[in-house]
């Protein structure tokens, strides 16, 4: 046998059970004593709810529609409606002062800047399929001029001429150059109309509209007016396809329905501490509009007693902007002492520097020099609109009444009239003292001065001022390149309104949209107006 490989019986028995021992004790470790991983509950995994558009949002106002005819509407809210149903050759890029392409691919100046030829995009519609061309662009144009109505003067006093070419390219003869013109241009003027409009006649309750986003689907006065997508629109289409917009009586009718969700949007206008209580409250959220609007006083310089210059300064003596502020429309604007907004170019406070602020002893010395006293008072009525401004305007009316008589020397009654019904009354010279809000047609010092003084423009205010210094100036200013100069002429053309007074500037407000949850894709804009074709509303599917 070899050495080292016999072993005897008992070793090897020991060894087995050994091994066997070994065995049997992993089993145990790997079966028995190892931890075994925790066992877990999966948790369940909540997927998002899903979301979808709606096809509608609900737009409420306490505002009003005048005439869906750009020839002679000549009010905030309408230039809105008609700037979502209609278009220019030009627009303004929403939530901004850019001014960018609308139904005008391009267009070219001439060296002089009095010719602006415009080249309009291929296969262009009215919202009915009906196709539209540069002769439209010139016979909407020309019908503005021939009626003549309240925005008349946009076209007539920069336009010479105005003419097609051909299908696409229209030329616009200027009587001056006119740096700013691309801004009077997307002012609804110049908006083209459908055919179906009355040639020589203003076309109040007209729906058959231009080349916007939307086109009117229903309109009833004073009730609602719906909008659905316009399916010929060269553009994108609209984020919702239709847009209902539903009028109330008053800021309470508003804010019920925004509560009771009837409405999804809130807009023109609100009372001030409404605003303030939505801000706080889940669910809802406040979105301020960037802008420039101004409040103030008209006076008829055509009428008794306004007739009589002393009688006009008196009144702007006696006014107390920041009382009117604070009782009247809780804080949310800004003393103003011009009609040109404060921060921009040429603003003059002229009227705090000539007059101060309620000072009653030089409202009574003039009134006296007019021949009033405490037995002889001058009799006044005060008018404004109850809902167009927003519930808060018979504040206003009230606070400048107890100012006026708080001289001793003049009573003062106060009236009110339905918009309509105003706009009605002003153009027809029937108001002697009266209420007005200006949201502006494009963002320039001129016009809150053109259109207000001169002589030539402002029918619309009722006012009747006619100056022919001031005429010179503001016609100067239009066509000055130099912007210190122009500056300067604006700064005379406001010493001489502060010294006329057929207006008196009082505070520049402030504005508010107020949306429930889920709505989006609002882009505040400077122009102050609402595009509606990039707001949507999601909701769950």
């Amino acid at each position: 046998m070899v050495l080292g490989l016999a072993v005897s019986r008992p070793i090897v028995v020991g060894v087995a059970v050994i091994v066997l021992i070994l065995l049997l004790l992993g089993v145990y470790y790997f079966y028995v004593r190892a931890p075994t991983a925790p066992t877990t509950t999966p948790t369940p995994t909540t997927s998002p709810p899903l979301v979808k558009r709606a096809e509608q949002i609900i737009v409420g106002v306490t505002d009003k529609v005048t005439d869906l005819d750009p020839a002679n509407a000549y009010d905030f809210f309408t230039w809105e409606v008609l700037s979502n149903v209609m278009e220019g050759l030009v627009k303004y890029e929403p939530g901004t002062l850019n001014i960018i392409p609308g139904l005008a691919e391009r267009w070219e100046v001439s060296g002089d800047g009095r010719v602006w030829t415009f080249y309009l995009r291929s296969n262009l519609k009215f919202a009915d399929g009906t196709p539209l061309t540069a002769r439209d662009v010139v016979r909407s144009i020309e019908r503005v001029m021939k009626i003549n109505g309240d925005p008349a003067w946009l076209v007539t006093e920069f336009v010479d001429k105005v003419e097609a070419k051909d299908d696409r390219t229209v030329v616009f003869y200027l009587k001056n150059p006119v740096g700013y013109f691309l801004a009077v241009l997307a002012t609804p003027p110049y908006f083209p109309v459908h055919p179906s409009y009355k040639p020589d006649a203003v076309d109040s309750d007209q729906t058959a509209g231009g080349a916007g986003p939307y086109r009117i689907a229903r309109f009833i006065r004073d009730v609602e007016i719906i909008l659905e997508e316009n399916p010929y629109y060269y553009g994108p289409k609209p984020e919702t396809k239709r847009v209902v917009i539903r009028f109330y009586r008053d800021a309470t009718g508003l804010r019920l329905a925004l509560e009771r969700g009837e409405i999804d949007i809130a807009w023109r206008t609100l009372l001030p501490q409404d605003v303030e209580v939505f801000r706080k409250t889940p669910g809802y959220k406040v979105i301020e509009v960037p802008g420039t609007f101004i409040r103030y006083v008209v006076l008829n310089t055509k009428m008794p007693p306004f007739d009589n210059k002393v009688v006009r300064q008196a009144i702007a003596a006696v006014l107390d902007r920041s009382d009117i502020i604070n009782r009247a429309i809780f804080g949310s604007g800004t003393p103003l002492y011009s009609l040109i907004p404060i921060g921009m170019m040429g603003h003059l406070d002229v009227f705090k520097d000539r007059y101060g602020d309620k000072n009653i002893e030089l409202a009574r010395n003039l009134l006296r020099q007019a021949g009033y006293s405490e037995t002889n008072k001058l009799k006044i009525e005060l008018w404004y609109t109850p809902t167009h401004y927003g519930d808060t305007e018979i504040y206003i009316a009230t606070v400048i009444k107890e100012q006026l008589e708080a001289t001793g020397l003049i009573s003062v009654e106060l009236k009110s009239a339905e918009w309509a019904t105003y706009v009605q009354f002003i153009r027809e010279g029937r108001l002697g003292i009266y209420l007005l809000g200006w949201y502006p047609d494009y963002l320039d010092p001129d016009n809150y001065m053109y259109p207000f003084l001169h002589s030539k423009a402002n029918k619309w205010a009722g006012s009747g001022y006619a100056n022919t210094e001031m005429d010179r100036i503001l016609e100067e200013a239009q066509i000055t390149v130099d912007m210190s100069k122009r500056e300067k002429l604006y700064e005379q053309a406001q010493k001489i309104l502060a010294e006329d007074v057929p207006y008196i500037p009082l505070f520049q407000g402030k504005l508010y949209i107020v949306v429930r949850e889920g709505v989006t894709g609002i882009k505040p804009s400077p122009t102050m107006l609402f595009f509606y074709s990039t707001v949507y509303k999601e909701v769950k599917a």
